[in-house]
Order: C-alpha cells, then sequence, then structure tokens
C-alpha cells in the first residue's frame, strides 16, 4: 500500500488537452473518488496511474517510487473496469485465486485466506463453485473486486464498475464495497460519474472538469461548500440555485429589492451571483419577513417522500424542496398558485465570475434573503 503522487501530469491527443497538467495526492490507504461529468479526464487520468497511458508530460509515484515509464505489470496495481473481465472456464474461487497463484512470498494457506475473506465479505459464498458463465453481471462484478482486492496491491483502480449493471444490482455491490472498506484497507483510485456513488463511497472526492481537478474535499464539505458555480450546479439533485445580486449603497447587497447590510463591504459586486440548495430554500403561502412573491409552476415527489417544487420568481425558476411533515394535507401548494419565498443567508454562497467569493461577513439585521430572478 502506498499514496500516489501525480505532479504536472499532462495527456494531450493532437490539439485535445484530456488531462492538463494535474498535480495532485491520492492518500494511503484512503478511497479517493475521481467525480466529474463524461469526457472531464477522469478516466485518462486513472488509465495514466494504471500504465495503461503513457503520459505527455508529468511524473507518477507510488510512495517514492517513480513508476511514470513502467508498464502496468511492473506498477504494482489491481484494476477493476466497467466490464468484469473473467475467466469463463474457471469458477469463483479460482477467479478470485489467479493473480495469486504466481506470488511465490504467499503459502498455499495465505491464498486460501485471502480468498475465503474476500468471498465471505461479498457474499458469493453460495456461489463459489459455480462457473462464470452461471452468474448475473452483478455476481460477475462482485468476483472482480474480490480478485483485485485480494492481491493487496500497492493501488487499487475502479474505473466505474457499477455503471453497466442494473439498480438493485448497482445498489447491492455498493453494499458489499462499502462493507469490504470496513475490512480491507488500501489506497483506491474510483472513477465514476456518479455523484450519489461518490458521496456514499468516498473518503475524499476530487471534482473533475474539462481535464482539472477543480477541487477536493470530504463528500459533505464539498456539497456544502462549494468553490465555484460548477460544483455547487454538479453536486445535488437538483442542483443549487443561482440567482442575481444587486450593489447597494454602503456594505451589502440587494436581492429583489430586500437590502442585506453586512458588516463589511464586499470585494466586488459585478457579475455576482447568489447560490442555495433547493433543500434551504423555505415555502410559505403567507408572507413572511424579507420574503418575494412566486408562482408554482411544478410540483413531484423527490427521494424521501420530499416535494420538489418549481417556482417562478420574476423572471427566474428556481427549485425548492418542501419536507414530508409539509406534504399534500399539510399545505404544500398547489400548482399555479402563489406562494412567498425566503432563502436564509447563513445558507448562501456569494460566487464572481463562478468563483466563490470568501465567507460572507456577518449580516447586520434578519437572517433570511429574499430569492431573487438570475
Amino acid at each position: 500500500m502506498a499514496d500516489v503522487r501525480v505532479q504536472g501530469l499532462r495527456r494531450q491527443f493532437g490539439s485535445l488537452m484530456a488531462v492538463k497538467d494535474v498535480s495532485f495526492v491520492f492518500p494511503e490507504g484512503a478511497v479517493t473518488c475521481l467525480l466529474g461529468p463524461s469526457g472531464c479526464g477522469k478516466t485518462t487520468l486513472l488509465r495514466m496511474i494504471a500504465g495503461l497511458e503513457r503520459p505527455s508530460a508529468g511524473t507518477i509515484r507510488f510512495g517514492d517510487r517513480d513508476v511514470t515509464t513502467l508498464p502496468a505489470r511492473r506498477r504494482d496495481v489491481a484494476m477493476v473496469f466497467q466490464y468484469p473481465v473473467m475467466y469463463r472456464t474457471l469458477n469463483v474461487v479460482e477467479n478470485i485465486e489467479l493473480p495469486l497463484a504466481n506470488d511465490r512470498t504467499l503459502t498455499v494457506a495465505e491464498r486460501r485466506r485471502r480468498v475465503d475473506e474476500a468471498i465471505e465479505i461479498l457474499e458469493l459464498g453460495d456461489a463459489r463453485r459455480l462457473h462464470i458463465d452461471r452468474l448475473n453481471l452483478a455476481a460477475r462484478q462482485k468476483v472482480a473486486v474480490g480478485r483485485a482486492i485480494a492481491r493487496r496491491a500497492a493501488v487499487t483502480l475502479f474505473d466505474e464498475p457499477t455503471t453497466n449493471v442494473e439498480v438493485h444490482a448497482k445498489l447491492v455491490l455498493i453494499r458489499a464495497f462499502k462493507e469490504l472498506r470496513r475490512h480491507v484497507r488500501q489506497t483506491i483510485v474510483y472513477v465514476t460519474h456518479d455523484q450519489t456513488e461518490a458521496m456514499t463511497l468516498a473518503d475524499q472526492i476530487a471534482l473533475m472538469r474539462d481535464g482539472e481537478i477543480v477541487q477536493c474535499a470530504p463528500p459533505r464539505e464539498l456539497y456544502d461548500q462549494p468553490n465555484s458555480e460548477f460544483g455547487g450546479w454538479f453536486l445535488g439533485n437538483p442542483g443549487m440555485n443561482f440567482l442575481t445580486v444587486q450593489p447597494a449603497e454602503g456594505s451589502g447587497f440587494v436581492v429583489d429589492g430586500v437590502p442585506f447590510p453586512l458588516a463589511a463591504p464586499l470585494p466586488e459586486l459585478e457579475n455576482v451571483r447568489f447560490g442555495i440548495r433547493p433543500e434551504y430554500i423555505r415555502v410559505a403561502t403567507t408572507p413572511l419577513p424579507d420574503s418575494v412573491p412566486a408562482r408554482v409552476l411544478r410540483r413531484a415527489v423527490a427521494i424521501g417522500g420530499q416535494h420538489l417544487v418549481t417556482l417562478a420568481v420574476g423572471g427566474s425558476r428556481i427549485k425548492a424542496k418542501v419536507p414530508p411533515a409539509e406534504g399534500p394535507s399539510r399545505g404544500v401548494p398547489e400548482v399555479g398558485s402563489n406562494v412567498f419565498v425566503v432563502c436564509p443567508i447563513e445558507h448562501a454562497i456569494l460566487f464572481h465570475r463562478g468563483k466563490r467569493l470568501a465567507e460572507l461577513p456577518r449580516r447586520v439585521g434578519s437572517s433570511a434573503a429574499a430569492c431573487a430572478p438570475s
């Protein structure tokens, strides 16, 4: 087990820069998820770490060992791909044990112990003597995960291993992976475009966009404190609402005509937007302090029984999540009805030209902000 250090790592295909001079440390013994939209460079970065792609520039180190020019077979990495790579003539035990067979440092007893441990954790006991052809795709992927983990490689890499399985099987795989992590600690780099998967599995998430890592933090911190509008938009279902901020006299700002004085002036107020997540927006049927009028355009039931309400505020649309305790029989507004909207400023973030401003200076007065049109 080792940390992975990339320095100035670049991969260029003609005029296309797939990975742009990335410098980053994947900590030893931790799960780092590379998260981002399709085409952001996350799989290319993973393939360079694996030795399947040659960097155009930069270095890769596993601990103190420079592996930049080493072929994959000499890097001591294990990898799980989108589609499970199986030996169809072998059964489950034989598939998991195969990479260990040529390791002369392992006794037969140790090989068997590792295989049995992987089978137990991944709940493959009933299938241990079955050939691969008799397993469904989710079970095959479990075998691939078990084989990678049993190797105890310096670094274990996952390239979107749940992408091609159906929803229930995906949940089973994620549960199995979490259980595996409770028993086996390895340096893992996990590529995914699924934010729920990343938030569930990762010790830290490296958010990628256009070939760069734009932010890295533990999952909750990344969600609560995005450093860019992209992070606020990409994380969340749905992502942040972004609303226009207008300058105010003295220190503070105005949102839809409601002034919000601050203890100190903001550095800039041109091209500033006010970001807030849907779950923090308050929707009421009667006016509240600092509220603005809105109209309900759409209402749907979201995860956990919450209601996702789309609202017209001025010339803009915003989305709010209404908790189940305020369900249809308890006053969730009907489509077409008029309501009032409040955004608590303690849950808001200001962005200037797409980048997060420093923490808001302490607000003078009320702690809520009206939602304004973009």
